[in-house]
């Protein structure tokens, strides 16, 4: 029962706690995990004899009605609001306590302030918005991880798969390859046109080298390749953000469900 404190400890938990100490000082103090001391302070405090603690089979649980002790209050409390409006724009705990101290004169730690936008956004979740699309308007790709093809005399060799998506009615297409070159990508790419029956405006695809030489937010460089491509079928590619999956987010399941299903073509 090593993960279990000495009776003395848990003497000096409770006697601490119900002189006003909070949790983090009681840690402190005793050399203790300051979750470790917040759990047994949600336990039921047993009872307590001339002796001291009574053993656990004695013992007799004083049930609180209280709820779980608080601890020491936040310095961030009178700037709450202050802090919801900056979370609620985005910005970032570094960022929302450099402007508390400027602003307010704020003179806790960045630590205090980080754990109160934490607390804040358990509590108010970003807002997730559906992006809906018209027939024939995006197209979104994206290459995977295949499961390993059978080649002759036993051995294996690494596959990729390429799936396609059209955002508006969800029909895919997928092609597993060998390699990830553009012209492996662009064969592949007209195949899946030929299978959906036509071509869509837009081209939402990740920033993999076959289709981006120089991955920007705002001005990527297209391989040429992939751009006279697009062009000779009247489409525009509009790379996502990098590490952002969630732009393509309609593909990113595609992917991880072929793999699972162990697709495994034999070439």
């Amino acid at each position: 029962m090593s993960n279990v404190l000495k009776v003395s400890l848990l003497a000096a938990i409770y006697s601490l706690h119900d002189k006003g100490w909070s949790r983090r000082r009681i840690a402190r103090e005793l050399g203790l995990n300051r979750e470790t001391v917040g759990r047994y302070l949600r336990l039921a405090k047993p009872a307590i004899s001339t002796t001291g603690f009574e053993e656990p089979w004695q013992a007799k649980p004083v049930i609180s009605t209280t709820g779980p002790p608080a601890g020491r209050k936040s310095q961030c409390e009178p700037s709450a609001e202050v802090i919801l409006a900056k979370v609620e724009v985005g910005l970032s705990a570094q960022r929302i306590y450099q402007d508390l101290v400027e602003e307010k004169g704020f003179a806790d730690s960045y630590e205090s302030v980080k754990r109160f936008v934490r607390k804040l956004r358990a509590s108010h979740p970003q807002r997730v918005w559906r992006l809906e699309c018209q027939p024939g308007e995006e197209l979104q790709l994206d290459f995977g991880l295949g499961a390993p093809i059978d080649q002759d005399q036993g051995k294996t060799r690494r596959s990729w798969i390429l799936r396609m998506v059209l955002s508006y009615s969800r029909k895919g297409y997928s092609e597993a390859v060998l390699r990830q070159d553009t012209d492996t990508f662009l064969r592949c790419l007209e195949n899946g046109l030929r299978s959906f029956g036509g071509t869509p405006l837009l081209l939402n695809l990740d920033n993999f080298k076959a289709a981006v030489r120089n991955a920007d937010w705002f001005d990527p460089d297209i391989n040429p390749k992939l751009a006279d491509f697009c062009r000779h079928y009247g489409m525009h590619v509009v790379p996502c953000r990098p590490g952002k999956p969630q732009h393509k987010g309609k593909v990113e399941r595609g992917i991880a469900y072929l793999r699972s299903n162990g697709l495994n073509p034999r070439f």
